[in-house]
């Protein structure tokens, strides 16, 4: 979220060979001289100006972090109106993947047609999710590159449940997603390989990690652990309370 995970903390992740992700929200909090300049500012569009310098930077220093190893991605809410703006400034910045949640992201290819090498992952809950953005997607001839399966009860990702006594349906539990996406994929006709599937939420230990990768899992999204590391872009303060 907000400041937690900028250019120290995805940087140092892509440098141990993983993908490591910013945050794209509000990151001029960590530039004071773009702090100076948002003073007093009410203007949004002066606002989004300013945030699309700090992505800009922040990205090139978590390139120059990584040194050449794993990938970066940026994560850009859907839900923000200028969305757009922030997914290209993503690809201008070099940006090796697009992780989009917080709505549906249909349009996502549209948005990234310019910078094809650019990996594609939607965040997305339950099977009925990816199932409209799969078909929505073919139609554009394009499939992504990995879909991340966050969990509305562990992730707090403003997605899945619509109400708070949604949250423990067990349709959003991991072992029922994964086998329902599994089938949606044999329906579509899509290689079971072709596409990774990223459960995150609540994975806090190894023995979950292996669980996981046992049920079909590609890879796994760990967000809490890494946050309060050293490297963590987040205020001490915040991490002590974490």
């Amino acid at each position: 979220g907000v400041g937690v995970s900028a250019h120290r903390l995805a940087g140092s992740v892509a440098r141990l060979g993983a993908l490591g992700t910013i945050s794209s929200v509000e990151l001029r909090h960590h530039h004071p001289d773009l702090l100076e300049r948002a003073k007093d500012c009410t203007d949004k569009g002066e606002l989004d100006k300013l945030n699309l310098i700090a992505l800009d930077r922040e990205i090139r220093m978590a390139l120059e972090t990584a040194g050449g190893h794993g990938a970066l991605a940026v994560n850009v809410m859907k839900a923000v109106s200028d969305h757009a703006a922030y997914v290209r400034q993503s690809c201008e910045s070099g940006a090796h993947a697009i992780v989009m949640g917080a709505g549906l992201p249909l349009d996502l290819p549209d948005l990234t047609r310019d910078f094809p090498d650019v990996a594609l992952l939607p965040i997305l809950s339950d099977v009925r999710g990816v199932n409209i953005v799969l078909r929505k997607w073919l139609r554009k001839n394009c499939l992504p590159d990995a879909i991340v399966i966050e969990h509305p009860r562990y992730a707090g990702g403003h997605l899945g449940a619509t109400k708070a006594d949604e949250i423990n349906d067990p349709r959003f539990d991991f072992e029922p997603v994964l086998q329902g996406i599994q089938q949606l994929f044999k329906e579509l006709n899509i290689e079971r390989e072709r596409i990774p599937l990223i459960p995150a939420g609540g994975i806090n230990s190894h023995e979950k990690i292996r669980e996981l990768l046992g049920l079909g899992a590609a890879a796994v999204q760990i967000g809490t652990p890494f946050a309060v590391t050293a490297e963590g872009d987040a205020h001490p303060s915040f991490k002590k309370v974490l």
